[in-house]
Order: C-alpha cells, then sequence, then structure tokens
C-alpha cells in the first residue's frame, strides 16, 4: 500500500476517534523516510474548519477545499477559513510548503453563485466593492505573497474563481482529467475574475484566447501554456503533489523564501500588482453595467446553467 493512502486512513481513523485513541493511536504514525513525521488534523482544526481539512506531512501542509457536494464552490465562509488556515501555516514554524488540494472530482467550479443571489445580490456599490476587495482580492494577493512556497493540486474542474485561487500559487500540479476555463465574461457580463492573473501565468495572447473564448482548457493544453507544471494520471495527483512539496521542503527555508520573495518581485518590477489592481477598479464598474445587471436580475444561479456550455 502506498505510503500517502496509510496516511489517509490513517487520518480517517483518528479524524473519528475519541482523545484517548487518538493519544494511543498517535506513536502508529511513526516517520516515513520519503514524507517524514505525519501529524493528524488537530481538534482544533476540526472545531475551527467545516470548509476545509488541514494535514500535516512533515514540513507540508496540505490543505483541502471540502464542499465536495457543490464542487468546492467558494462560499464566504471557505474563503474565510481557508485565509484563517493559510495564516496559520505561515506562522508555523515548521511548515516550509503548503499544498492547497480540494476533495472530490473537482477542484472547484469557482463562486458559490447561488450564495452570492440569497446573500448579496442586493448589494450597493460600496458593500460589493468592500465584501470583494477583501474575500476575493486581498485574499488572494495573500496567497500570491505568501512566504513560503505553495503548489495547487488540481483535479476535475478548475472553472473562474478556482481558476484564480489555483493560480496564485507558486506551482500547479494537474490530473489528465483537469480543465480550465473562466466563462465569466460570457455567462455573467462581468469583466472576467476579480484577479485578471490570466496573463501573467501565459501569454497574453494566450489569454486572450482563453478569456474572450471562456472555453474548456485542458490539463495538456494547460501544461502547453505554461499554466501547469506537471500533468499526472488522476490516482497519482495526491502522491505526485505531495513529491513536489517534499522536493522543495528540503531546500534550506530562509534562502527558499528569499528567492520566492526575488522571483515576485520580477513580476511585480514589470507591473504585475499595480495591473491586478487597476482590473480590480474595472470589474467592479462591470458589476453596475446593464449587461450584469440583466444577469442578476434573471438569478446569478441560472449562471451557473449557462456556464456548463461555455466551459463551466
Amino acid at each position: 500500500m502506498a505510503a500517502l493512502d496509510v496516511q489517509r486512513i490513517t487520518l480517517a481513523v483518528i479524524g473519528t476517534a475519541s482523545s484517548t485513541m487518538r493519544e494511543k493511536l498517535g506513536p502508529l504514525l511513526g516517520t516515513h523516510k520519503r514524507l517524514g513525521t505525519m501529524r493528524s488534523i488537530t481538534d482544533e482544526d476540526r472545531m475551527t474548519y467545516s470548509n476545509l481539512l488541514v494535514e500535516q506531512s512533515g514540513p507540508v501542509c496540505r490543505i483541502w477545499l471540502n464542499r465536495e457536494p457543490v464542487r468546492n464552490a467558494q462560499s464566504q465562509l471557505l474563503l474565510d477559513e481557508l485565509d484563517a488556515a493559510l495564516t496559520r501555516a505561515r506562522d508555523d514554524a515548521d511548515t516550509r510548503v503548503v499544498v492547497l488540494a480540494a476533495k472530490g472530482k473537482h477542484f472547484s467550479a469557482g463562486h458559490d453563485l447561488k450564495e452570492a443571489q440569497e446573500k448579496r445580490a442586493d448589494f450597493s456599490v460600496e458593500e460589493r466593492w468592500a465584501y470583494e476587495e477583501k474575500r476575493y482580492f486581498n485574499y488572494c494577493m495573500n496567497l500570491w505573497d505568501f512566504p513560503k512556497p505553495t503548489v495547487a493540486q488540481v483535479q476535475g474542474a478548475c472553472v473562474a474563481a478556482g481558476f484564480m485561487v489555483a493560480n496564485m500559487c507558486d506551482l500547479i500540479v494537474a490530473s489528465e482529467d483537469a480543465f480550465f476555463s473562466d466563462p465569466v465574461t460570457h455567462t455573467m457580463g462581468a469583466a472576467a475574475t476579480e484577479v485578471l492573473i490570466h496573463p501573467w501565468v501565459m501569454s497574453l495572447r494566450a489569454a486572450k484566447e482563453f478569456l474572450f473564448m471562456g472555453e474548456r482548457v485542458s490539463a495538456r493544453r494547460a501544461y502547453e501554456l505554461g499554466i501547469v507544471n506537471k500533468v499526472v494520471a488522476i490516482g497519482e495527483l495526491p502522491d505526485a503533489a505531495m513529491q513536489v512539496a517534499q522536493r522543495i521542503a528540503q531546500a534550506p527555508p530562509f534562502a527558499m523564501r528569499i528567492l520566492k520573495k526575488s522571483l515576485n518581485r520580477v513580476a511585480d518590477a514589470q507591473g504585475m500588482r499595480q495591473a491586478l489592481s487597476a482590473h480590480f477598479d474595472l470589474h467592479q464598474l462591470s458589476h453596475v453595467s446593464s449587461e450584469y445587471l440583466r444577469t442578476r436580475d434573471a438569478g446569478l444561479a441560472k449562471a451557473i446553467q449557462k456556464g456548463a456550455t461555455h466551459g463551466a
């Protein structure tokens, strides 16, 4: 049995066991030469997060989006929990690398539009700006600026805000069944997602095709475009992402930290941060256009159905 399979089984057992049993099972986790010492999901994590699962494998923290029934659609609570979990991993001296993964068949179908329709459809300009600046723009930039290396582990749908979040990570390991799309302009009448990371992870011409067409891009095509670093069979994805993370974690952590800072400054020197901020402002303008308002009045949830024919 593969080492990661043993880890998953152990986590499942410990996660449902009593505190006494967890204390007895703890020593059985042992140390694996390749993966390091496994620390189970703590009681604190289980109480704090309802939309995430967190596991520790030696110097690697893997955070799982855990809204499988809705294709890991990003609700307000999920985003708040993800930012909190990243903060905890940032402050943990034992964590050197973070893997962002998702339970189920899909990485993320994007924002939870049903929740948006129920709770935010009638937001004022000021309310929407504040909400999206905090949870969409700032949370994404927190991930981009995360001081430790990050690896996205992507399978199935990686759509719209799912694409946005995954591409704030340093590397992406994808399964062969993964696909990427941002059909927001076609389906909702909005100017793409809140963080226009697209031309920074592929060429400008490719980004224009990707967004103008709003169609799916396969994992293999995403690899050719430079979006994805590695494509593996679906059954190999968890191990492959962990192997990449564990390899990175072998480097001296401070040297890796300042190397990442220098690499990100290359993009900053080219104007990336200013361009992303400028797009966010224009994206907010698109929310008050007659085109978007027609979509909102018809029901944002209908955009999900429309998206099924445009890449979602």
